[in-house]
């Protein structure tokens, strides 16, 4: 997994994340993998609503066709 640091994530602009509050982001395709892996395993711990689970999948299947382009 790509690691950010603190300051690479803070230099972030907030349209590099999927949701509100700077939470989960995806600058890249690696990040949107892990996001979508992360996302799906908050959304059955009951951890996220279904509604935030089909906005971060949104956003990072979005990152994933601007990579494979």
């Amino acid at each position: 997994m790509s690691k950010l640091t603190t300051q690479e994530r803070n230099a972030l602009p907030d349209s590099a994340f999927a949701l509100p509050g700077r939470r989960y982001p995806i600058p890249d395709a690696t990040h949107a993998r892990d996001a979508l892996a992360r996302a799906s395993e908050m959304l059955h711990r009951g951890n996220l609503t279904q509604a935030e689970y089909d906005l971060i999948h949104s956003k990072a299947e979005a990152v994933l066709r601007q990579e494979r382009l």
